[in-house]
């Protein structure tokens, strides 16, 4: 996980880039692993609070070690859980990340949903990931070749634009540095009444 933490934190700058995230945002990272991406979260929401979860057990333990600090503050706190039920009320969060996760979730849509579910009106979520179909890097054409049987689900990049698009996320964006890999899918929970597509398990 500390490999983690190094490894995945160029791409996690690069995405988070993006997005605008204000001081006083709440914010909740899925798939938080080691906890790096917490901590860069916390250093810039100053008056929110930043939260993580995991499914794994070894990962809430590391990632509640990168942020001691951060949650004796009282500005992040870890959570064990899935994507899948998120043990938090409807529209609670104004971004939420997932950095390296979403391809391992185990009902892709399904989670997707689940996270429309807890942004607010206007919320934002941001999937940043280092590799995706169709990318120009021997990674991605080996992991193309293997997703299937090691369970990973490797999107191309309309087919992430569609997931965001069908479970009703507005300002879908997608942006790509195709030959290092990386992606960030970004969409927006629409301000105005929309049907609630989270209903729709």
């Amino acid at each position: 996980m500390w490999n983690m933490n190094s490894r995945h934190s160029h791409v996690t700058d690069w995405g988070l880039k993006h997005v605008g995230i204000e001081p006083h945002y709440t914010i909740l990272d899925v798939g938080c692993g080691g906890g790096r991406t917490v901590s860069k979260l916390a250093k810039v929401v100053k008056q929110g609070k930043v939260y993580g979860i995991d499914y794994s057990e070894a990962s809430v333990a590391m990632s509640k070690k990168t942020n001691a600090r951060w949650i004796d503050m009282q500005r992040v706190e870890i959570r064990h859980a899935s994507v899948s039920q998120l043990p938090f009320e409807h529209g609670s969060f104004d971004l939420v990340t997932a950095v390296e996760t979403h391809f391992w979730w185990p009902d892709l849509p399904a989670g997707v949903r689940e996270i429309y579910r807890i942004l607010k009106p206007g919320g934002t979520l941001v999937v940043i990931a280092e590799v995706y179909k169709g990318a120009n890097t021997a990674v991605a054409s080996l992991l193309e070749k293997k997703a299937i049987r090691i369970g990973m689900k490797l999107l191309d990049v309309g087919e992430h634009r569609a997931l965001l698009e069908s479970t009703g996320y507005s300002e879908v964006r997608i942006s790509e540095e195709h030959n290092k890999g990386w992606i960030c899918a970004m969409g927006t929970k629409p301000i105005t009444n929309m049907p609630d597509c989270t209903k729709a398990v």
